[in-house]
């Protein structure tokens, strides 16, 4: 059921393109299945609330954070360096079987929490059987 609520869109880059501030990273993301609501999990280290924003139009979910240190070089060289800095973008393709006016979001420790509850429609029901 997961599949048909929530799809990956066809983004411009697979791992990075040019930003203004050096590059644009498509963030690694989990999706959780659970009775009533499905989460999105991104992970968007060194974003803070203020630099997210998630929009929705046209059945399109895009994430796009904002990292406002990332145009800061260091003093010294790396010798390796294995962790690009800048922002972060991502689209999903969202069914009518999302509740859009409930979904909320918040961010922790540099992972991105949204919370997409399913439609009324979609939640599990529990049917009471009455003796008669």
């Amino acid at each position: 059921m997961t599949a048909t609520m929530i799809e990956k869109t066809q983004d411009n880059a697979t791992n990075a393109m040019p930003s203004h501030c050096g590059q644009t990273y498509l963030p690694k993301v989990d999706i959780l299945e659970k009775p009533d609501e499905l989460l999105l999990i991104a992970d968007v280290p060194g974003a803070t609330a203020d630099g997210i924003d998630v929009e929705l139009e046209h059945g399109t979910l895009t994430i796009h954070a904002h990292v406002g240190a990332c145009c800061v070089k260091p003093e010294s060289s790396y010798l390796l360096r294995e962790y690009g800095r800048g922002d972060y973008h991502r689209s999903f393709k969202i069914s009518e079987h999302i509740d859009t006016d409930k979904m909320s979001a918040e961010v922790s420790n540099g992972v991105l929490t949204l919370h997409l509850p399913k439609a009324e429609a979609l939640k599990p029901r529990k049917i009471t059987v009455k003796s008669i």
